[in-house]
């Protein structure tokens, strides 16, 4: 029951994290509002290279599970999605700097993700 408590507990302060730093961020750098690539001349590409990203996911699923490499499976599989993401934002919605914010989560998903153990079994 101690270890269920904890999770939740990390799980909480992930989210208050990721709110505050979105919150940040979106000051800091002065994103006005939230534009999506579909409303933009790149939809397809963002689809199709969507759709890419998922069936590649789920073809290597099987290995991973398999493997038991789960965790360094789902950080290759965050880094690409959103690389993938903030490439497009990067593209075709350069005057927002959304792609900076998705660089972020990024960089916060691997970190908690290499972490997880840490903060998890260790507190």
């Amino acid at each position: 029951m101690e270890e269920f408590l904890v999770f939740i507990m990390f799980f909480a302060i992930i989210i208050i994290l990721t709110l505050f730093i979105n919150k940040f961020l979106t000051k800091w750098l002065g994103v006005e509002k939230k534009e999506k690539i579909s409303e933009t001349s790149g939809k397809n590409i963002d689809r199709w290279g969507r759709g890419l990203i998922l069936l590649t996911f789920l073809c290597t699923l099987p290995y991973a599970i398999e493997e038991d490499k789960n965790v360094m499976w789902y950080m290759c599989f965050f880094i690409v999605s959103f690389g993938f993401q903030s490439f497009m934002e990067w593209k075709y919605l350069k005057a927002s700097k959304q792609y900076v914010i998705t660089l972020t989560y990024l960089l916060l998903a691997l970190v908690i993700m290499y972490n997880v153990d840490y903060f998890i079994y260790r507190i």
